[in-house]
C-alpha cells in the first residue's frame, strides 16, 4: 500500500508539460505492469519508471487504482485503433474474416498483460468490470453488425441469431488468444489465424469460404494437415 494522499484530488492537465507527464505516468504504470504484475505496481514503482518524484505521482492521479484505470482505458484505445479493418481495403468477405482476425490476435498480443490483470481485478473493481465488458462488445457489437449484414446479401445462415453468434465466436478467438500465452502449443501465428477463420467462416454458413464444399469432396487444401 502507498502513503495516502493529502492534496486535493487531481484535474486533468492544461499544460503541454502537465499532458506529457500524465501520459509518461501511465506508459509507465504499463510497463510496471507488464514486467512486474499487480506486486510490483504501486505509485512509488511508477514514479520511479517515468523518472519523476512520488509526489508528482498523485498531482495527477488519485491512487495506484485511478492510474490502473488510465492504463487499461489506454490500451483498449490502442487495441480498438489497431484492429480495425479499413472498410475500402477487403471487400471479400472471407477475407475480412481473415483480416479481421489477424488484426484482431495482433492487437491482443500487444495488449493481453494487462487486459488478462484487468479481467482479474475486475471481480473486485466494477469500474475495471465495466471497461472489461466495453472491450468485449466493441469486438462483438462490430461482428454482429457484420453478420447481420452478411445475411442480408444471402451470404451467411440466416437462421443464426447475430448477437449470440458474435458472442460465441468472439470468445472462441479471445479464448485461443489467451490459451496461446498460456499453454505450449505447436502452432504458429499463420496456422492459429487460418483455423481461426475457417471455424468462423464454416460456423456462419459462410457462401464461398474455402471449406464450403468439403463434405461433398471440395476438401481443404491451405490449412495444413489434420492430425490423426
Amino acid at each position: 500500500m502507498g502513503r495516502q494522499r493529502t492534496k486535493p484530488a487531481p484535474t486533468p492537465p492544461t499544460t503541454t508539460r502537465g499532458r506529457r507527464t500524465r501520459d509518461a505516468l501511465i506508459l509507465a504504470g504499463r510497463e510496471v505492469l507488464e514486467q512486474q504484475g499487480w506486486s510490483g505496481f504501486s505509485p512509488e514503482a511508477v514514479a520511479q519508471a517515468a523518472g519523476v518524484s512520488y509526489g508528482t505521482f498523485y498531482t495527477y492521479f488519485e491512487s495506484k487504482d485511478d492510474l490502473l484505470h488510465h492504463v487499461v482505458r489506454s490500451v483498449a484505445g490502442e487495441m480498438f485503433a489497431s484492429s480495425l479493418v479499413p472498410t475500402d481495403t477487403v471487400e471479400d468477405p472471407y477475407a475480412r474474416i481473415v483480416e479481421s482476425n489477424r488484426l484482431y490476435l495482433r492487437a491482443w498480443d500487444q495488449a493481453s498483460k494487462v487486459l488478462r490483470l484487468a479481467d482479474q481485478g475486475g471481480a473486485a473493481d466494477e469500474g475495471l468490470r465495466k471497461m472489461v465488458l466495453e472491450i468485449r462488445e466493441f469486438y462483438v457489437g462490430r461482428a454482429e453488425k457484420g453478420l447481420r449484414r452478411l445475411q442480408q446479401e444471402g451470404l451467411a445462415n440466416p437462421r443464426l441469431n447475430p448477437r449470440l453468434t458474435a458472442l460465441a465466436l468472439g470468445s472462441m478467438v479471445e479464448q485461443v488468444a489467451h490459451s496461446r500465452d498460456s499453454l505450449d502449443e505447436p502452432f504458429d501465428d499463420e496456422m492459429v489465424l487460418d483455423h481461426l477463420s475457417r471455424l468462423w467462416a464454416a460456423a456462419i454458413g459462410l457462401r464461398g469460404a474455402p471449406d464450403e464444399g468439403w463434405a461433398g469432396g471440395g476438401g481443404a487444401d491451405s490449412g495444413g494437415t489434420v492430425p490423426g
